[in-house]
């Protein structure tokens, strides 16, 4: 009986309404309240969604890196990004590509699973096993988005043939079967 009393008495007032406080019993901040200020932000917007693209390791093998591309990322945006090429803390960690294209633009269309790469100019300046590993980048990042299977590729809208990892020169479609010795390592 002595706890129900000693509760009753702590604190919670029994008046039936609202009741006025004194001015000098209002906290300071209360009774001034700074109005909450905007403030611009400098952050870039939000670019989107990061999409995987395949570099060339030391290894001469591709690796898997990822590249921020608008929404809804087209697979002309993304192998945009692959023509890009390394970061420079891919450089660094001595990752490279052999498409040197920054300035040059890709259209594609996809088919029955086959995507049709057409580059507006050669994005493609090597030869030899390095010219392979360019196309294995190329195929590898089509590749990787849902539904596309194989790929085609065009230089300004005419048809070309690409080297397969044995050496034989095909008009496509090729896939990530035809570069075997170039995927990425387990």
């Amino acid at each position: 009986m002595l706890a129900l009393v000693a509760c009753a008495a702590c604190g919670i007032p029994t008046t039936g309404g609202p009741t006025a406080i004194a001015k000098s019993d209002v906290p300071f901040h209360l009774l001034n309240p700074v109005p909450p200020t905007t403030v611009n932000s400098t952050l870039p917007p939000e670019v989107g969604v990061s999409e995987p693209i395949f570099m060339v390791a030391p290894s001469l093998h591709l690796v898997e890196v990822s590249r921020d591309v608008q929404i809804p990322a087209t697979l002309s945006e993304i192998l945009g990004a692959l023509l890009e090429g390394p970061t420079a803390a891919e450089s660094a960690a001595g990752l490279q590509s052999f498409l040197t294209g920054s300035r040059t633009q890709v259209v594609t269309t996809v088919a029955g699973g086959i995507a049709t790469v057409n580059f507006t100019t050669n994005p493609i300046q090597v030869v030899g096993p390095d010219q392979t590993l360019a196309i294995a980048q190329v195929v590898f990042t089509a590749t990787q988005q849902p539904g596309v299977t194989g790929v085609t590729f065009q230089i300004a809208g005419q048809p070309i043939e690409v080297p397969t990892a044995n050496g034989v020169q095909v008009p496509g479609p090729v896939d990530r079967t035809s570069y075997v010795p170039q995927a990425p390592l387990p």
